[in-house]
């Protein structure tokens, strides 16, 4: 599609931007837990869904998101999503009590999960393959990246400066002028559109039966480490499988009607590799943050600002390959995943050295983390490259939505794996303690990175177009004013 470099610079400004907010509201409440306990008298289990009933509703809408965007255009589900982010933004700020800001939240996450996918659909639709995407799909690395740091930062800022006495308040209420002037310039600037895939009905039963089986992985990791592994967790994660099996043959069997995800396309092997590596380093990378402010606060006795702040090396080191992919040799890209792995694995396995041998200078870990990132970013933006091109445009929404999903599943089992383990190596407070699981943590991260870069060379060797796709209607063009 013909879009001038102006107006996409302006486009991506707008997707960009929801895309920041959405991981910021990830993060952002963790640090203000402390003040709406204060506030609202919410218990342990309320303050734990206001923090996880976000990442539920939209890791288990992620995929019929996109797929809405596939059959009503893109455009109008991410104005819809984002205006009722915006909505529950408000709703969150003004919450009289613990069980309306929950409500709220819940609803900020079906926004998200509305907007989020169409995101990456409009990257592939407007930015044609090249230079052009790829510069485009590094910033939409370095804004997952930087949101998700930024959500803590942001937090701790507002929540300590208790702009006009709102306290807590304040980290959903400045969502509400940026969503308005987002909404508004999106209404603008985004071309209009109309179905990508043709399909003009949902698949209720496909979308029930994937939600519930998310909701069966993402439930029990978010609220299973704080509660101690009870029997529910564990009989949920074996549910999911069966329930991930169901849907697979649900799928199959639709005879020609439109499907939820199209598994042809992402059965093919340059897709199906494509998607491992990203899930188990951005496993690592969430476990990281999660991980590191443990060690930071609870074991050396920082601020949460501080242990924020510890991260600008690697979110800023993240952006970086993202801006010059486009300019390396095309023989040289394939091995981009599997370098930039191998970089982070490098990182990590130093980090975990220093820990374990006593040497832990903070000028050295900030180095580490600027190399990791760099290693991460050179893979996550590298593989997004090799996912977006191994399918048409017309198949961007079940790209944008498993891509999205396995994302925050992979963010869900990260926490809740390295963060069982970080913690079961801490038996007595204080430094030592914290140096030590962080170091065992960390040696873990480089093992599962040097797994994701054989996945990530695996993936860039298949023929992007092998396999055989169904189509199952006629995709229609695209209008742009």
């Amino acid at each position: 599609m013909e879009t001038s470099p102006a107006r996409r610079g302006w486009l991506l400004a707008v997707l960009l931007t929801m895309l920041f907010m959405y991981q910021a509201d990830a993060t952002i409440v963790n640090v203000a837990t402390p003040s709406i306990r204060a506030h609202l008298g919410a218990s342990g289990a309320q303050l734990e869904l206001v923090i996880d009933g976000y990442l539920l509703a939209s890791a288990a809408l992620l995929i019929t998101g996109a797929r809405l965007g596939s059959m009503l255009g893109y455009r109008r589900v991410f104005l819809t999503g984002l205006s009722g982010f915006g909505a529950a933004s408000l709703a969150c700020g003004l919450a009289p009590d613990p069980l309306v800001l929950v409500a709220a939240r819940v609803i900020q996450g079906v926004g998200g999960a509305l907007a989020f996918p169409q995101v990456l659909t409009a990257m592939q639709v407007h930015f044609e393959e090249g230079p052009p995407r790829t510069r485009a799909l590094g910033f939409y690395s370095a804004a997952l990246a930087g949101g998700a740091v930024a959500g803590q930062i942001l937090g701790g800022l507002l929540v300590s400066a208790d702009l006009l006495g709102l306290q807590w308040r304040s980290i959903f209420l400045v969502n509400v002028p940026i969503t308005l002037a987002v909404v508004v310039a999106g209404r603008r600037i985004l071309p209009l559109d109309g179905p990508v895939g043709g399909a003009r009905r949902l698949d209720l039963p496909g979308a029930a039966i994937l939600s519930g089986a998310v909701l069966l992985i993402v439930l029990p990791l978010a609220l299973g480490r704080e509660a101690g592994w009870p029997a529910w967790t564990l009989a949920c994660l074996a549910a999911s499988l069966p329930a991930f099996a169901l849907f697979v043959a649900i799928e199959r069997r639709r005879a020609g009607r439109p499907p939820l995800i199209n598994l042809d396309v992402i059965a093919r092997p340059a897709i199906a590799w494509g998607l491992a590596p990203q899930a188990l380093a951005g496993s690592t990378y969430y476990a990281l943050l999660f991980t590191l402010a443990l060690y930071l606060q609870h074991g050396l006795g920082r601020s949460a600002l501080v242990s924020g702040l510890t991260l600008v090396p690697w979110v800023a080191a993240f952006a970086i390959p993202g801006r010059v992919l486009g300019r390396l040799p095309a023989r040289a890209r394939p091995l981009l995943p599997m370098i930039g792995c191998v970089i982070l694995a490098a990182a990590y396995a130093s980090i975990s050295a220093s820990m374990l041998t006593g040497v832990r200078p903070e000028a050295l870990l900030l180095g580490l983390l600027a190399l990791g990132g760099f290693g991460i970013g050179t893979s996550f933006s590298s593989i997004l490259v090799h996912l977006t091109a191994a399918a048409t445009p017309r198949y961007a929404a079940d790209i944008s939505g498993v891509f999205s999903t396995s994302v925050q599943i992979a963010g869900a089992v990260g926490v809740a794996a390295f963060g069982t383990l970080y913690l079961s190596q801490t038996g007595h407070p204080g430094p030592v303690a914290a140096s030590h699981a962080f170091g065992v943590v960390t040696a873990v991260f480089a093992f599962v990175a040097l797994i994701a870069g054989g996945a990530g060379y695996r993936a860039t060797r298949q023929p992007p177009a092998a396999g055989r796709i169904r189509p199952v209607t006629s995709p229609k063009p695209i209008r742009v004013p």
